[in-house]
Parts: C-alpha cells; sequence; structure tokens
C-alpha cells in the first residue's frame, strides 16, 4: 500500500468514529503497526487535520477538513480514469474534451505515486459503433436539464411519422449505439423516450416546466421500474 494511500485509508476511518478511537483499532482497522498509526496522525496534523486526542486515550477528527491530494483511492482512480475514457471515446465531443480536462486536473494534485496512476492505468475502452456527433443539440437538451426548461423538438419515430412536441427534458442515456433523452410529453401527457439521432430539429424555449427536475426523474423511476443511480 502506498503511503498516500493509507493516509486517505486512516481519513476514512477517522471520519467512521464520532467519538475518539484508540490507536490499537485504528491500527487493526487498517492492518498496520500502532507505531505507523502514531506516525500517520502526525503527518496529518502537520498538513492541517484537525485531529484531537493522544496514545492512550483516542483520537477523533474533527470535521471539515479536505486532503486534496489524497482524495482518492487507487480503486477511485481507476475508476475515474474507465469512467473519463468512455466519456471521452462515447459521449459528444463537448463532454469528451471536460472528461480529459479532468483528468489533468486530477492529474496535478496527485501525488506521484498516484499519478502514475493515471498515466500508466490498464483501463482502456474497446472500439464501439461510431455514433453521429449531434453535438449542438446535445449542448442544447445539457443546458436545458440543468435550468430546467422546455424544449421543441421535430421528431420521427422509428416508422419515420413525424411529430412537433414540447419536451420537459430531465435526463440523458448514453448506451453504446444511441443517446436517448427522457423527458415528459407534453403532446403524451407521459414519459417518453426520444433518440437523440431522431430528432430534426431543436430549439430551446425560455420557460421553466412545472416542478422540479428531481422530482420528476424520481417519478420517471418509480414509473419506469428502474433503480436509481
Amino acid at each position: 500500500m502506498s503511503r498516500a494511500q493509507r493516509l486517505l485509508d486512516l481519513i476514512q476511518v477517522l471520519r467512521q468514529h464520532r467519538r475518539a478511537v484508540a490507536g490499537a483499532v485504528l491500527a487493526a482497522e487498517l492492518g498496520v503497526s500502532l507505531r505507523t498509526v502514531y506516525r500517520d496522525i502526525e503527518t496529518l496534523k502537520a498538513q492541517g487535520a484537525h485531529i484531537e486526542g493522544e496514545a492512550g486515550i483516542g483520537y477523533v477528527l474533527r470535521p471539515g477538513f479536505m486532503l486534496p491530494p489524497l482524495m482518492f483511492s487507487e480503486e477511485e482512480i481507476e475508476a475515474l480514469v474507465l469512467g473519463s475514457r468512455w466519456v471521452s471515446e462515447r459521449a459528444d465531443g463537448v463532454l469528451g474534451k471536460a472528461a480529459r480536462n479532468v483528468l489533468a486536473k486530477i492529474g496535478a494534485v496527485l501525488p506521484d505515486d498516484l499519478k502514475a496512476g493515471i498515466e500508466a492505468s490498464g483501463m482502456l475502452i474497446g472500439p464501439g459503433t461510431p455514433i453521429p456527433a449531434r453535438d449542438d443539440e446535445l449542448a442544447t437538451i445539457r443546458r436545458a436539464i440543468r435550468s430546467e426548461h422546455k424544449i421543441h423538438v421535430s421528431y420521427a419515430d422509428e416508422l419515420g411519422n413525424a411529430t412537433e412536441r414540447t419536451l420537459w427534458p430531465i435526463a440523458l442515456a448514453f448506451y453504446d449505439r444511441v443517446r436517448v433523452l427522457v423527458a415528459w410529453c407534453e403532446l403524451r401527457q407521459s414519459y417518453r423516450h426520444f433518440r437523440i439521432d431522431r430528432i430534426a430539429t431543436l430549439q430551446g424555449i425560455a420557460e421553466k416546466y412545472p416542478g422540479r427536475r428531481a422530482k420528476l426523474l424520481k417519478e420517471w423511476h418509480a414509473v419506469q421500474g428502474v433503480p436509481e443511480q
């Protein structure tokens, strides 16, 4: 285990205890020696952690301490790399660029031993069927989702029948081959799913839809029987 990982684990264990916890208990939970626990506590204190207590009494971490360079475990870094690479390859260009920027920012604050995990990660994304970019439409939809605004679309179903619809966009689903908008449809007065590649035209509307998106999304999960993520 790297030193950075060990310090992060110690912070996490201390956060799980509201009351003072003995050094021996910390050592047992972390699988390290008691001497290592004492040394790591002093290191964290020097970096600004508000840890109260002493040997023989126990230690407690007061709220408010963040340690950005140590905020990710090795598994969490692998998850971030894998997710960012998937977004970079399978989402639209704007999100792909954002994903690459996220990895660069994370790498800039990680200690060297963890930074190497990003640069030499074995987490790879396999090739897939190319998806039409539709960057402008996806950017408009994401803005509408964030701001809880309506959108107007011209949409063609699987048979090619075209309709004009006013939608309340609440979520975007990214699949390997398609992207799907989840929305309340004013025309059908129910939740509907719209493939982005079947949207002929899309226009944002300067009008908020009634209700909060979080509540609508929760209702959609219940109606569709889809587990919340």
